[in-house]
């Protein structure tokens, strides 16, 4: 080479190595960089089957990982062969090169500049299509595993006598195919023609023949194919009428054919697929005629046929048919959709019944005795006490209960009591301080459950607990008490490795311990770890020394989270709830099949219909949040997520369900049968929360089933606002122990009420059968309300409340100091043809953060009470002339009196620290209440003890009498004062003395 500006002896500088480094350096990064984006989609794979086959669902992805795939390969080669095959096709039909015009001529550069690369853009056109179409197919995986494994359902729909299976899971299959076969035929005319153009088959501007013959006959063919699919599109339209959405002013989102559809569009559809058949045949036979002349006529035709025939003359039926006589034409297809509907939303079995809402009972004591027996009133609303959990039981910073707590049943003493339940989760807001080893391998679980009797409180307001403390300990027994797995464990752990877990803290300090449980995937391996530290985004997972041998990763930790994904086939309620079971805490999920397919039943969206003014206010309650529309819903599945070891089990609960059945066909082996629930496990099923929400929604139109009165609108039904709160929002359902009129016994129910259309009084009463494994369990019972004497709603109870003046006064007493007030849930009890309202009112004091119980509003037949206690305010309103004597305790009664001298002490230190308290209360002086209160309940519980002590020593009978009798005047005294315990009978006063 020449030097390049140095002298004989000077360098020579190589220009050919620099560059030769160039490109090896360019190349190594290249295949870096390709290598780096494959292990991230490597890593993506892999972290999943890693997941799945942990949890034992490993045939979940693979079936769904293999349908995908075949559907992607199937329908990616079709959609490119047929594309492909037609620019090759066009490619050989092209005219010799001597017949093409001065047009075609100068389109000479463009095909000399793609001639020597045509095999290659042939296979670079066919593979994007493909690849597009196959990637489009694939996420059709549901549909295809719905058609190929559906099961029918064995029943018809009243217009076709087709099985709903054909709505349900045919016609979406039948409907994407078509999809396809139009885009097919749509880029296989556009690659043609485009090809035909490029060497000279079809010509824009040149004089004489517009297309050769070739090209004549080959895009003849193709649309002569789209013509004929849109035949088949007329034909299946025919049936699509029975699942079409329509806007129907008397059922809202109508499905199914109207008049119209039936005399018209239905008619409309068969004459136009007729054209289309036969416009499809001109088209093909251009290949022999070798003219466009009548296909084009034809296929005019038919467009004018189908603004005529499938626009006009519908329009026409409708304005001068249907309107002038619409309830007369629209009643028989409306008969149709009330029937669907109401089977569909498994609401057919409802049961309607008039209820007068006032009551003729003259037997006052037979009144207040069927108060106690007709429902055990819950005054611990789970929607308002966390707070009060939290202050009392949280016990350390790193542990939070849910915003909203849940309603269980536990039993005690052969009884089952109606409990308010949640678990102390792990907070890591609350982690002293947050780094990566806190975070996610020192605060790793949260520990114990804490739960309290529904129906009663403290003298002070608080939660009777059954289960508190850390470790938790009370009425649940033994059971493993870690919570790995929950509602606010969002953030993956590592945990069973060097690295030691905080496990709680006590007198003794803190205690720490290692996870045995085999949840998780291990971390021994390199390459999991680095398929982690990818796929989490976490280089530190790759070398830390925290991770050794037994190291395991947790995540995907919330019960929603793991149900959806070992069942994407399912749709999760919005609210999983924890039961101790068999010595394990077990969160409870309840999952529907759903389909949008069911001919003639009304569509609703999910996601609106389950909306209240609980999930409007609290964003932390998971409501279901799917905006999708379906119009056929089962709770067909109970599952359980283990809270230790996070074992996933899915129970088939509905066995007659053919859209389970199809599921359980295409992914067998998941789903146990109801047969393998536990009698402990069934305890604690309750009927779902969303479910019931949906089933309100309709019944509000759908209770009716005279088609005449459902299209005049005169008996439309509306969920009345929230009254508690200004939300706005519809009043939540609730969950309470107790019985319809038609019932002998309490049993666990769902409960709401109905208001008429725009306006405030009560309509009816609603109540569904929550207790799982009775004979009637699920269903629904509603107790319809006269229209000529209107009986008062929700609001209007409310607003009575608020407007008495003695209670009015009362309130803003307990405003005082800058306290706040929180009503609680207003709960409607039909009582002996009557309805008692029973509302909680909770004080949040500005000293204590955290609300107490302080005060019952009860209403009956026109009465109101606003006492310290249950069973005051019933007293009050059920009892002869409107009144009954107080307990004794009260402010102007003389404190009970005992021969024991320790006893009678603190009785006198109760009556004096009461005394004090209401003193305090008038004056506003909180900080004096607090201490009142807290004296009050410390004498009693000494007068309780000393008692106690005083029967265990005496050990006779007569004893064992007094012991009865002194024992509920401690009790007493407190029922009186703004802090005493309420109540729903007089045993639960002597429980709530105690503390």
């Amino acid at each position: 080479m020449p030097d390049r500006g140095g002298g004989p002896t000077g360098p020579r500088i190589r220009v050919g190595r620099p560059s030769r480094r160039v490109r090896t350096l360019l190349m190594t990064l290249g295949v870096l960089a390709v290598l780096a984006m494959a292990f991230v989609m490597f890593a993506g794979f892999w972290t999943d089957w890693l997941w799945y086959r942990s949890v034992h669902y490993s045939s979940v992805f693979t079936t769904t990982l293999w349908t995908k795939i075949g559907l992607f390969f199937v329908f990616g080669l079709l959609m490119a062969a047929s594309v492909g095959v037609n620019i090759w096709l066009a490619h050989r039909l092209r005219p010799p090169l001597s017949a093409m015009s001065m047009e075609q001529q100068s389109l000479d550069r463009y095909r000399m500049g793609i001639a020597p690369y045509k095999k290659w853009l042939l296979l670079a056109i066919t593979s994007l299509v493909g690849l597009i179409a196959g990637a489009s197919a694939s996420g059709q995986w549901r549909t295809w595993l719905m058609w190929v494994n559906g099961v029918p359902f064995h029943q018809k729909d009243p217009q076709f006598h087709l099985d709903v299976k054909f709505y349900a899971f045919d016609l979406p299959w039948y409907r994407f195919l078509l999809g396809f076969g139009f885009a097919a035929a749509v880029l296989s005319l556009i690659a043609a023609a485009l090809t035909h153009y490029l060497y000279g088959g079809l010509r824009i501007t040149s004089p004489g023949a517009r297309a050769t013959a070739a090209a004549t006959g080959h895009l003849s063919v193709l649309l002569g194919i789209f013509v004929a699919l849109k035949a088949v599109a007329y034909w299946l339209d025919r049936y699509g009428l029975a699942v079409k959405s329509s806007d129907f002013k008397a059922t809202g989102n109508w499905t199914g054919l109207r008049y119209v559809d039936a005399h018209a569009y239905l008619p409309a559809k068969t004459i136009l697929f007729c054209i289309a058949v036969i416009c499809a045949l001109l088209f093909f036979a251009t290949l022999w005629r070798r003219t466009w002349q009548l296909p084009v006529i034809g296929f005019g035709l038919m467009v004018l046929s189908a603004i005529l025939i499938g626009g006009l003359y519908p329009a026409i039926v409708q304005k001068f048919q249907v309107q002038p006589n619409e309830q007369a034409k629209e009643a028989p297809y409306v008969e149709k959709n009330l029937k669907a509907t109401r089977e569909a939303y498994g609401i057919d079995g409802t049961q309607v019944s008039e209820y007068v809402g006032t009551s003729d009972t003259k037997d006052k004591t037979k009144l207040r005795e069927d108060a106690d027996t007709t429902a055990s009133i819950r005054l611990l609303d789970p929607n308002i006490v966390s707070p009060t959990f939290q202050q009392l039981q949280q016990m350390k910073n790193y542990y939070a209960f849910p915003t909203n707590l849940d309603v269980d049943r536990y039993s005690k003493d052969g009884k089952d009591q109606d409990t308010v339940i949640g678990l102390r989760e792990l907070n890591l807001n609350g982690i002293p301080k947050n780094n990566w080893i806190n975070d996610h391998f020192r605060y790793t679980h949260g520990y114990g459950v804490v739960a309290a009797k529904g129906t009663t409180a403290t003298s002070g307001g608080r939660p009777v607990f059954t289960e508190s403390d850390l470790p938790s300990n009370g009425d649940l027994g033994t059971y493993e008490q870690r919570v790995y797995y929950g509602e606010k464990t969002t953030q993956y752990s590592i945990v069973g490795g060097p690295q030691k877990e905080i496990d709680y803290s006590d007198d003794n300090g803190e205690k720490t311990t290692s996870y045995k449980g085999k949840s998780g995937i291990s971390l021994s391996n390199p390459i999991n770890r680095a398929a982690y530290a990818v796929a989490f985004g976490e280089p530190q997972i790759l070398y830390s020394g925290a991770i050794g041998e037994g190291s395991r990763i947790l995540y995907n930790r919330t019960p929603k989270d793991r149900v959806e994904a070992v069942a994407p086939w399912l749709t999760i309620d919005g609210d999983a709830y924890p039961a101790v079971v068999d010595g394990k805490i077990q969160w409870i999920v309840d999952a529907y099949t759903t389909t949008n397919g069911y001919p003639y039943a009304s569509r609703t969206t999910l996601g609106d219909t389950t909306a209240d003014s609980l999930t409007a206010t609290n964003n932390q309650r998971a409501v279901v949040a799917q905006q999708n529309q379906v119009n056929y819903i089962r709770n067909s599945v109970k599952a359980t997520v283990d809270a230790y070891t996070g074992e996933v089990k899915l129970y088939q609960w509905d066995t007659k369900d053919p859209v389970l059945k199809t599921w359980m066909k295409a992914f067998p082996h998941t789903v146990q049968p109801k047969t393998a629930i536990s009698q402990s496990l069934m305890d604690h099923l309750r009927y779902p929360q969303d479910l019931f929400k949906v089933q309100r929604e309709l019944l509000t139109r759908y209770h009716v089933k005279d088609a005449q009165t459902f299209l005049s609108g005169s008996e439309v039904w509306q969920v009345p606002d929230d009254p508690t709160n200004k939300s706005g929002n519809a009043v939540p359902p609730y969950y309470l122990s107790m019985k319809m009129p038609d019932q002998k016994a309490q049993t666990f129910s769902l409960t709401t009420t109905f208001t008429p259309n725009g306006r405030d009084n009560l309509s009816a009463f609603m109540s569904v059968n929550a207790e799982a494994g009775t004979s009637d369990y699920g269903k629904i019972r509603i107790l319809k309300l006269p229209t000529s004497e209107p009986v008062d709603g929700p609001k209007q109870v409310q607003s009575q409340f608020n407007s008495e003046q003695d209670i009015a006064e009362s309130i803003r007493l307990l405003k005082g100091g800058d306290s706040d007030i929180e009503y609680g849930n207003l709960m409607t009890i039909p009582l002996d043809g009557g309805l008692l309202y029973v509302e909680p009112v909770y004080v949040r004091g500005n000293q204590l953060k955290y609300p107490l119980l302080r005060k019952v509003l009860v209403t009956y037949g026109g009465k109101t009470a606003f006492e310290n206690t249950l069973d005051a305010a019933l007293n009050k309103v059920l009892g002869e002339d409107g009144s009954t004597a107080q307990p004794p305790g009260d402010g102007t009664t003389t404190p009970p009196t005992s021969s024991n001298p320790t006893v009678q002490q603190a009785l006198n230190d109760a009556q004096k620290a009461f005394t004090e308290g209401q003193e305090a209360l008038k004056k506003g002086d909180w900080q004096a209440y607090g201490v009142a209160q807290k004296d009050l309940e410390d004498a009693l519980k000494r007068a309780e003890e000393a008692q106690a002590k005083a029967d265990k020593t005496s050990g006779s009978s007569g004893s064992g009498g007094s012991k009865s009798s002194d024992k509920s005047s401690p009790s007493s005294s407190p029922s009186s004062s703004p802090s005493s315990t309420p109540s729903s009978s007089p045993s639960s006063d002597k429980s709530s003395g105690s503390g």
